[in-house]
């Protein structure tokens, strides 16, 4: 055995040693999630959520899937079967989206149990997006469309743009060039959320 090689050996055992023992080189601190993953997706709806029905006759909404900023598969089928999902077409370039960011991601905090906020991006860079969730504290789920298959689905072609969607996939309603917060919210309590 050369001494090099023998160098190496040690090295690598040491190391395999470190990590088996839960000791590493550097911070021990786990990094922290991904904004926009899968730990923003929601818990199981409350018991006895009341929501208002789909009115009859209402078009099914494009049950589409995607991967979240962490890779993490979603589909919007998923999560409309518990409870109402909001649709915000976004990105990070987007002046009017980052404007109306803080009242949206306020919404999704109120809301949180009975209506589900999903972002859906396109056209932009992961570390852009990655800024933009941090800056603009966005704690829902959040969808990297890369080739804008789920815009193209939802009619999107410029941002912003917001739809919402039944309990059970009901299209009930979508704002082309975006929503301010307190509308949003008035249009979920006459559309979805209990009287």
């Amino acid at each position: 055995m050369t001494p090099g090689y023998a160098v190496r050996l040690a090295a690598v055992a040491l190391a395999a040693a470190l990590a088996a023992t839960g000791c590493s080189f550097g911070d021990d601190a786990p990094a922290p999630p991904v904004a926009g993953g899968a730990a923003a997706l929601p818990g199981p709806a409350p018991a006895g959520l009341g929501l208002r029905p789909a009115p009859s006759g209402a078009p099914g909404a494009p049950a589409v899937t995607g991967a979240l900023t962490d890779g993490s598969p979603v589909a919007l089928a998923d999560l409309w079967a518990d409870r109402p999902v909001v649709l915000v077409f976004f990105t990070s370039w987007c002046t009017l989206c980052a404007d109306r960011q803080a009242a949206l991601s306020e919404l999704a905090r109120r809301h949180r149990d009975e209506v589900v906020l999903v972002g859906v991006v396109t056209e932009d860079r992961p570390e852009d997006v990655q800024r933009y969730l941090r800056e603009h504290r966005v704690g829902y789920p959040v969808v990297l469309d890369t080739d804008g298959a789920i815009w193209r689905s939802y009619a999107v072609r410029e941002p912003p743009a917001v739809v919402v969607v039944a309990k059970g996939g009901a299209l009930l309603r979508g704002w082309p060039g975006g929503v301010d917060g307190a509308t949003l919210d008035a249009e979920l309590r006459k559309l979805v959320l209990p009287g």
